[in-house]
């Protein structure tokens, strides 16, 4: 395969993935806040006429995260030989540790639905995990991507200004404000738009 073809295709792969990615993702946020519409999660109980909700989300959420690992394969590889090591690595740590704390948090909340007595303890780690631990990690992958995408000059500043505005609602509000999550697969679906509609 020629190298030109190669570099033609890497972007198209990185705004497919991530589209996916985005979409799934904010499926299952969507079903999941159904299912619990306000107020903190770990607090509530589900009621049992939402449950279906928990269910077709957690059926999602595996899908979503192999679509984020092949959003950030390509991102790399469309990156190159041009990236810088310190800032590819924190890229790489923040989404694999998103990637395992949203898989942790989904496996603990499918237990905790399959009990007929769910308990206190189980809802407070499955929601504790998602809100503070992977939203926090989507944070630091949101504010290297955009520091990747400035350096390498293939995101425009209102991209990279929306991004630190994502990430920092991301590190600071999303444990405690209720739909906040959703910036970040917002921020994945414009990202990825912007990717396919200037790939070079």
């Amino acid at each position: 395969m020629e190298p030109t073809s190669e570099r033609l295709r890497t972007p198209r792969a990185a705004g497919t993935a991530g589209i996916a990615f985005a979409l799934l993702l904010a499926a299952a946020i969507v079903l999941m806040r159904i299912a619990v519409p306000s107020g903190n999660a770990a607090d509530a109980a589900i009621p049992s006429d939402r449950r279906w909700a928990v269910r077709v989300a957690l059926e999602i959420i595996p899908f979503a995260g192999i679509f984020f690992l092949w959003f950030m394969g390509a991102l790399r590889a469309h990156a190159g030989e041009a990236e810088d090591r310190f800032v590819a690595t924190v890229f790489l740590g923040s989404g694999f540790v998103f990637v395992s704390t949203l898989f942790v948090a989904s496996g603990a909340a499918g237990t905790v639905l399959a009990e007929n007595t769910p308990s206190d303890f189980g809802r407070h780690y499955a929601y504790t995990v998602l809100s503070t631990y992977a939203m926090r990690m989507a944070a630091v992958f949101v504010f290297a991507t955009s520091t990747i995408g400035r350096r390498l000059g293939v995101f425009p500043k209102p991209l990279v200004l929306l991004g630190t505005v994502v990430g920092l609602v991301l590190l600071i509000v999303a444990s405690a404000v209720p739909w906040s999550e959703l910036v970040f697969p917002a921020w994945a679906l414009i990202v990825s738009f912007h990717i396919l509609l200037h790939r070079s």
